[in-house]
């Protein structure tokens, strides 16, 4: 069992301890509430974190304070962005009892996302992860777990749930039936490595150890494809999963994966996820294929299209950006918490969704482990 795992088993008794502590789950936020989000801000280790700085700036949310026990991280951010006037606490506990936030988002590894729930969720604490959620089933079990039994929504930010182009393609494809039914989705996620692009100390120590990302290239990348494909197929998890895994740059890369590649099954579809620390170039785009066409979305503002009604493909379409509150995390998170969107089961950043995305991704790590084809169903 691994340090993550036993995480699980200490939930109910950690969860147990806050509420004899006094913490009773506080009264879910009012969606009438007027005003920026108030936000908190846990870790400053992910590589994304000056996203939540760049919302600020462009007046979406207020941060009321960071959680940030090395400090010297700290001060690069709050010169980095004029933060000076954000406080910075040394617990997780401090920063939630003194701030009082809507609001969590997490920074740190994946591996502490449950921590970072568990903090939470008694407080009657929103929560924002960056993907994924989790590389374990029964740690997103036990976040969904919480997450239900204190009202909280747990959301998970990808990069490709604000492209426009991906968006317009699942409309093409799933609302307006455009290529009949889908047989494959392909789909290539990631860049040329995170030490290759200049990713800084503090990210690599985590994103490249398997206790704390779950992997390398396969956790990092391959939740994406994940993600899109239960979209694409409204929530459904496949029947099977099959992973392939390599160290291409061992010397680079010594403790985890750098290329993956996932095939997943469904009844009468599959899709193909390409997950790689080893592209010459950076990349997300997907690739739908139906019975009678299919669509391309090569980059995050342009479609090609090919029906049965055309015997080539169609001039690339350009894609606007998506229209707010799905223009980017903070405004589609301001919207959960004020009840103005609610996640379903195919929402990309809702909690079911990436409950499933967790399964697909233990599959697969266990299909490469092992050598063999994992059922779901």
């Amino acid at each position: 069992m691994t340090g993550y795992s036993r995480r699980v088993l200490r939930t109910a008794a950690a969860v147990a301890a806050l509420l004899l502590a006094g913490l009773a789950p506080a009264r879910a936020a009012d969606p009438a509430t007027a005003g920026p989000l108030r936000v908190a801000v846990a870790r400053l280790i992910h590589g994304h974190a000056g996203d939540v700085f760049e919302s600020r700036k462009r007046g979406e949310i207020t941060i009321v304070g960071i959680y940030e026990p090395d400090r010297e991280l700290a001060r690069y951010y709050e010169k980095q962005y004029a933060a000076e006037d954000v406080p910075v606490f040394s617990t997780l506990a401090e920063l939630l009892d003194k701030t009082s936030p809507e609001v969590v988002t997490g920074y740190g590894s994946t591996a502490e996302h449950l921590e970072l729930v568990e903090a939470c969720a008694p407080r009657g604490v929103h929560v924002m992860v960056e993907k994924p959620l989790a590389f374990e089933a029964s740690v997103a079990d036990s976040i969904a777990a919480l997450a239900s039994q204190f009202h909280i929504q747990v959301i998970t930010n990808y990069a490709t749930t604000w492209f426009g182009s991906f968006n317009a393609a699942h409309e093409l494809v799933c609302d307006k039936a455009l290529v009949g039914d889908i047989r494959k989705v392909v789909i290539h996620d990631g860049h040329s490595g995170p030490k290759e692009i200049g990713c800084g100390p503090e990210f690599l120590a985590w994103l490249t150890d398997p206790l704390l990302n779950g992997g390398g290239a396969l956790t990092d990348f391959g939740c994406y494809g994940a993600s899109l494909s239960t979209w694409l197929m409204d929530g459904a998890l496949p029947t099977s999963v099959t992973a392939v895994t390599q160290q291409i740059k061992p010397e680079v890369y010594p403790k985890v994966d750098d290329e993956a590649t996932l095939v997943l099954t469904y009844p009468q579809a599959q899709a193909i996820i390409q997950a790689s620390w080893n592209w010459p170039f950076d990349r997300k785009d997907m690739y739908v294929y139906g019975r009678t066409g299919y669509v391309f979305a090569p980059d995050s503002r342009t479609l090609l299209v090919r029906t049965a009604e055309n015997k080539s493909e169609q001039p690339p379409r350009s894609v606007p950006h998506r229209a707010a509150p799905y223009d980017n995390a903070f405004n589609y998170l301001t919207a959960v918490v004020r009840g103005k969107i609610i996640p379903d089961r195919t929402d990309l950043s809702g909690l079911e969704a990436n409950v499933s995305v967790a399964r697909i991704l233990e599959a697969a790590r266990t299909s490469a482990r092992e050598g063999r084809t994992v059922r779901l169903q």
